[in-house]
Formats: structure tokens, sequence, C-alpha cells
């Protein structure tokens, strides 16, 4: 969850502090000009951005096997995440990964392959369930120790597609809904997860852990959560592809939440046909989560068959017109996007969706605030956590502030903990204007210019990271109004500032995942901007 978004642009609604101070903070290209202050680590690991397809061949071919795949990814988070450059994106690995790798291999060999995702590791954020042997925290202290009793359903779906749970990744405490001055990728119990593109840059939170994995190949494929901007901007950040959900396509079921009315969890790949794979095996209804039923009829199984090169032919997207004109790097990108959509069939209207919404006036952190409290509580109510209530984990935290908040505080846990329950005439208010107003917005332009997306930078280049001050985030986020409308987006690598990844968020109305799945394939094979990060470490 972005929460400086909240009182910054309200209408757009561990690592030791000593090792970042001692890294300065620059460009890379300010660093090699300056005299070559910088050591690219050599990386010729043999899974380097292999497909799920690709996966799927050289296991089909006996080159390799679950069990060696599991292995190799296994040796690749020992030697850059948790040693030599230490990313520090994976806070548990699964102790029966190369176990489950083996069962996979064993069904296969009898002739048994259950799809696209069979014998395939996947990283999972840690704030979904899994009824195994690993902990659910969401990066906080106070909820180490806590296993659950069973998988979340999104866990239930991989695995019965014959995914590899690997492991779990680190993330900003709380899902970033604990501080106003908060550091993207922090959390007391995983530390700071590192961009794999310049290691003293921040990776963006909240699905930090998720974003770097993926990036820097210590899995096939990863899942994060986003209730505004958490799947988008680490994708963006860390050079991958990621999809928002409608919310209601997959099953908020055993996810610690934030807001019932913008959680969803989604794929983060390095391709959008790995995204689109992964959003089909795990959509579904589930009985717990009633608004998984608005997708009967909506959802799809199979969306790589949206997957078309030339998706971008005959296409209307609307660029919002504030975003043309920010950062120089960024506006330069963008013109080149625009200017490749329109070599490849498309009409680019510019449209004021951000001008629709500065009727809102914080309606979105209000009504985060008010879900926030009552979804934790009935979370903790019923998990073998040794604290059962939100006002349980503030006081846990004063306990034992030196460990639980040394860089930042939980104004923000507090905040909501002070306030009443669903039923409150201030809420229902907050969330009647702001859904109104978001997708009646996004909705009017889409008709009134017959639009198939709209479009945006996601994010301008990432900030140092920096514990002590918090975030720096820089500007659009286009992202945004999706997010807090419930509507879908995906977010796919737009180019380079700096040698930093920047991505472009495209995003419709509910249910056009689609659509929004041609248009995105149509411009990642037309643009072919993703760049592996290379692993700089500064002198």
């Amino acid at each position: 969850m972005k929460r400086r978004n909240f009182l910054k642009q309200s209408a757009l609604a561990g690592l030791a502090l000593t090792a970042l101070a001692d890294s300065s903070c620059g460009t890379r290209s300010d660093k090699e000009l300056a005299g070559g202050a910088t050591t690219s680590l050599p990386d010729d690991f043999p899974l380097n951005d292999a497909t799920l397809d690709e996966l799927q061949e050289k296991m089909q071919g006996g080159e390799y096997t679950s069990h060696s795949i599991t292995e190799m990814y296994l040796q690749r988070i020992r030697e850059i995440d948790q040693n030599g450059p230490r990313l520090n994106s994976v806070i548990e690995l699964n102790p029966d990964a190369l176990t489950i790798a083996g069962a996979l291999d064993l069904e296969r060999k009898q002739g048994k392959v259950r799809g696209l995702l069979h014998g395939i590791p996947v990283l999972i954020k840690d704030n979904i369930d899994t009824g195994d042997s690993m902990m659910t925290t969401a990066g906080s202290l106070a909820l180490v120790g806590h296993r659950a009793t069973k998988d979340a359903f999104i866990v239930s779906q991989l695995r019965e597609a014959g995914a590899v749970i690997l492991g779990k990744t680190n993330l900003s405490e709380w899902a970033n809904f604990r501080s106003t001055r908060s550091t993207s990728g922090w959390s007391s119990r995983g530390g700071q997860t590192r961009n794999p593109y310049s290691l003293d840059r921040n990776p963006c939170g909240s699905s930090a852990g998720s974003g770097v994995a993926v990036a820097a190949n210590l899995c096939a494929v990863a899942i994060g959560t986003e209730t505004n901007g958490s799947i988008a901007c680490p994708s963006s950040i860390n050079g991958i592809v990621g999809i928002k959900p409608t919310v209601g396509l997959w099953s908020r079921t055993g996810i610690i939440p934030i807001s019932h009315t913008q959680d969803t969890a989604g794929p983060m790949t390095r391709s959008v046909r790995d995204a689109a794979a992964l959003l089909g095996t795990i959509a579904g209804i589930d009985p717990e989560d009633p608004v998984t039923n608005e997708s009967k009829g909506k959802a799809q199984h199979d969306y790589q068959q949206f997957l078309d090169a030339n998706g971008l032919q005959g296409k209307r997207i609307g660029v919002e017109k504030s975003y043309l004109k920010g950062h120089e790097g960024v506006d330069a990108l963008l013109q080149k996007a625009i200017e490749q959509m329109k070599g490849k069939g498309a009409t680019i209207i510019e449209v004021e969706l951000v001008k629709l919404l500065k009727v809102l006036d914080g309606e979105e952190f209000k009504v985060l605030k008010y879900e926030f409290k009552d979804g934790l509580n009935r979370y903790l109510a019923t998990a073998h956590a040794s604290v059962k209530s939100l006002k349980e984990v503030i006081d846990f935290n004063r306990r034992n502030e030196a460990k639980a908040m040394p860089y930042f505080k939980q104004e923000i846990l507090e905040g909501s903990e002070a306030l009443g329950g669903l039923d409150t005439k201030e809420y229902k208010e907050a969330l009647k204007k702001l859904l109104s107003v978001t997708r009646g917005g996004i909705d009017k332009l889409m008709k009134e210019h017959q639009l198939s997306a709209i479009c945006g930078p996601a994010n301008g280049p990432s900030w140092c990271t920096d514990l002590i001050n918090g975030d720096a985030f820089t500007g659009y986020g286009a992202y945004s109004p999706a997010a807090e409308a419930g509507y879908p987006s995906i977010t796919v690598p737009m180019g380079m500032v700096h040698g930093l990844p920047i991505g472009i968020s495209f995003f419709g109305s509910a249910y056009s995942e689609p659509e929004l799945i041609r248009i995105a394939y149509g411009y990642e094979q037309v643009s072919k901007n993703r760049m592996a990060p290379s692993l700089v470490i500064r002198h």
C-alpha cells in the first residue's frame, strides 16, 4: 500500500542503518563517469529470464526436473539474496520445496502434467497464508511464530496447478500501512529489501520482495498483493510485469487484509505471457470471499488466448494529460511509447481523469483505515498468533519499540484503532463518494472517448533508500485511479532512466483484463523494454 500518496496526492488517492549510510546514492551513469566506481557482478545463472514455456520444455525434454530447477533457484537465493549483494527479498524458504518438487517429477514420469505451472517454483508474499511450516507475518515481529492452519485460497489453487511454493518474500511491513514516514521494502522481521538495479535505491512496496525476486531471477514467477500500487510500483521499479486484477477475480481469503474494497493479490512475472498464464490459473470463485461471485461469467480460465502481437491495432487508448510533462527522462519514454503504439495502429487520446478525481478529499485513506481495523481484527481473531487484535499489535510494538519501530512509528495503526466500526456514517459516506467518483470517472471517460484503456507512467525513477526520512515517491502513479475503483491494471516495462527501470500502467473498467492483456502484450512485443539487472555494487 503506497500510503504516502494519501498525503501528497489525495486525488491520486535486517539491513543495518549504517550499511545504508555508508553507501552513497547516485545514478549509475554519474558513478561510472566519475571514474568507474561501480562493480557489476558476473551473472551466468542458467535460468536467467526463463519463461514458463521454456521451463516446461526443458522438463519435458529431460534436461531439467522440477527438483533440479528448484535446487538451482534455492542456490541462487543463497548466493545473491542471503549473501553476495544481499538483496534480502526472500524472508523465509520452504523446507519442503525439494520434496514437493520430487513428488511432482514423479507425477510427470507417470504421465500426469497438471498444466503450465507443473513443477514451477513460485515465491509468494509474506502476508499470504500457507498451511505448512512457514510463517505468515506481514513482516511484523508481532506475528513471528504465526503459522496458518490452512492455505489461502489462491495458494491452494497454486498447489492444485502443480506449483512448488519455494518460499515467502519480504514486504513493506503491514503492506506499507503502518506509518506515514515508512520506508518501502522494510519490515521489522525481514529488514530492508534492496533494488537489484542499484542496491542503494528503493525497490518500492509493498510487494518489494516479490518484485525484486522476479527481477533477479530468484524464482520463475511470484505473487504480490495490492491495495494501491503495491504490485504496480515494485513491478515498474524492478523492470517486470505486474497485473493488479479486478477486485473479485482472485480470492482474498487467507490474506492479511487492509481493505476489502481494494485488496487483491496478483501475478508478478518477467513477461505478459507468464502473467496471463498465472492470472487464469488462480482465478476462481471462493465461497469464503463473496466478492468473487461477481466474477462468475466474467473470469477466464485461459488469459493467454488474448495474447496478440497486433493487440494495439484499432485500439483507442487514453493518456492522462497531466502525465505528459513531469520528469524529462520519463516524458521521453512516454512519448516514445505513444509513437510505438501509434505505429502499431492505436489511436491516442489525451484525457483528464486526475482533474475529475480532485473532488476527493482524503476519502480513500479514511476508508482504508476503517476497513483495516475491521479486517485485521477479523483475521487475527481466528489466527494462531500471539496477538489477537489491532490493539494488541500496537501494544506489542510499544513494548518492543527498539526492535519493532527503530526508524519510524505506527501512527496509521493507532489512527485506525481510534476509529469506529463499518456502520459509522463517516465510513459509509466516504466509501460511497470514493467509489462513485473513481468508478464513475473512469467509466465516463471510457464511454465518452470509446476507449479500450487509459495509460500513463507508473512512477518516476527509484529514490534513494532512507530509513531516517522515509520514502520520496517520484510522482505519476497512473495505476492509482484503478486501484481506488477496484478495477484492473497491468504494468509493463517502458524503458530506463539512468539505468533505473520505468513502467507504463494500462487500466480499464471492471473485468477488462482480456483487453488490457491484448494491449500490454502488443506494446511489450513492439517495445521489448525489459533489461535484466546487473546487480551493481557501489564503492
